[in-house]
């Protein structure tokens, strides 16, 4: 019998006492995870080894899909013990789960393989080693909210608009080598809009999707956490490219998905690549405008970089309160407004997105340019403004970028 076992984080020996003593005790495998389904520590196999325990131990972290699973099941709403019900097709065998709480908080869930049905004087020894664990992890939760409270109110100064706080924080993460002083320096806002999860759920699932970018090969990152957003900092040794940091930010979303509902809807927005760790507040504010963009724009699929927003970032910098219908120009609103002329609409996107050249438009549209010429006059009689005019045309560009903000998600460019 192959006896593979993961030892427990730093500092989690007492954990991982507690966790082989009861596996010992019951000869079945036990497993401890945070309330994101990702492992603390383990204990050795007993013969009853599935296909998912083995993969989590050679990977150090289960499957996407073994981990939307449990989660999917309510466990982490769970406020005693259930069996998680098996899956053949992911190779898991049912588990004996326990939700791990204490004074209101979900510190984690003990799983017990339950191959074969657990009697009476199993559950009562589950449920004396759960109560032991939620001791021992309560203890180091309440040791690194602090640490934790304090990194936030560092990365709040360092970006903030107050000069003074944002000086002291600054010197304070470089001389206690929290961060580097440069040289590339970007912020990456992170929101979670619709989750209907439990409370405290999505500040969880945000301090898991941002951990992996706290230490990379390149970068070194802080990160703070409030409620259902997140600001993280991050420390480049060479300049990260789009693509880098699409990468990056399609890797949060992808792991937000993962821990959270269905209805949930994570959005990321990149800001600006800046010299140095003195300047992250510039790349702050242009995070938040992406964010907007990410929210606001739903090609975007999500994510918003400020350096490839364009004339976006200028538009997106007005107040939500301003953003609305009244904005758009009255000829673009008569386009819009007459009914089946999203033709027409797509006609104009087209001719304006290429300069004003009929031979290139005509060829994206793949329309005979007599066609392309009849339309464009129909779109100068709806508007009443001249196409050969700069700008005319900048007017009606500016107002369909304008009417893409409006839009909500799904609808496409409906008036």
């Amino acid at each position: 019998m192959k006896r593979w076992s993961r030892r427990a984080r730093p500092g989690g020996e007492a954990l991982q006492s507690l966790v082989d003593g009861l596996a010992e005790e019951l000869g079945r495998s036990v497993v401890l995870d945070d309330p994101l389904v990702r492992m603390i520590c383990t204990s050795r196999h007993f013969g009853d080894e599935d296909p998912v325990r083995v993969r989590t131990l050679l990977q150090g972290i289960a499957d996407d899909e073994a981990i939307r699973y449990v989660l999917a099941q309510g466990v982490a709403r769970w406020t005693g013990p259930g069996v998680l019900p098996g899956r053949d097709d992911l190779g898991l065998r049912p588990r004996y789960c326990v939700p791990i709480r204490e004074r209101g908080h979900l510190l984690g869930i003990l799983m017990v393989v339950a191959a074969k049905p657990l009697t009476p004087a199993d559950t009562e020894a589950i449920d004396r080693a759960a109560r032991a664990v939620a001791a021992e992890m309560y203890a180091e939760r309440l040791a690194s909210d602090a640490d934790e409270e304090r990194t936030r109110r560092l990365v709040h100064h360092l970006v903030g608009s107050e000069v003074t706080l944002r000086w002291a924080a600054h010197r304070c993460l470089l001389d206690e080598g929290l961060l580097p002083a440069g040289p590339h320096a970007v912020v990456t806002g992170v929101a979670v809009a619709g989750q209907r999860g439990p409370s405290g759920h999505v500040s969880v699932a945000l301090r898991g999707a941002l951990e992996p970018f706290r230490r990379t090969r390149t970068a070194r990152g802080l990160a703070a956490v409030d409620q259902d957003r997140a600001v993280l900092v991050q420390v480049f040794e060479t300049e990260p490219t789009d693509e880098d940091l699409d990468l990056q930010s399609r890797g949060i979303v992808r792991s937000l998905r993962t821990f959270l509902d269905a209805d949930a809807v994570p959005l990321v927005g990149v800001g600006g690549r800046r010299t140095g760790l003195a300047d992250a507040w510039i790349s702050h504010d242009q995070a938040r405008v992406a964010l907007r963009a990410a929210r606001r724009l739903p090609r975007l699929e999500g994510i918003g970089d400020w350096e490839r927003l364009g004339e976006y970032a200028v538009l997106l910098q007005l107040p939500d309160s301003a953003l609305d219908g009244a904005l758009l120009p009255k000829p673009l609103r008569r386009l819009l407004d007459g009914g089946g002329n999203a033709r027409l609409e797509e006609t104009l996107r087209c001719f304006l997105e290429n300069a004003g050249s009929v031979p290139r438009t005509a060829e994206a549209l793949e329309v005979h340019r007599t066609s392309l010429y009849y339309r464009l006059r129909r779109i100068q009689d709806i508007t009443g403004l001249d196409l050969d005019d700069g700008a005319h045309r900048l007017v009606l560009h500016l107002g369909l970028r304008l009417w893409d903000l409006l839009q909500e998600p799904g609808e496409g460019h409906r008036p």
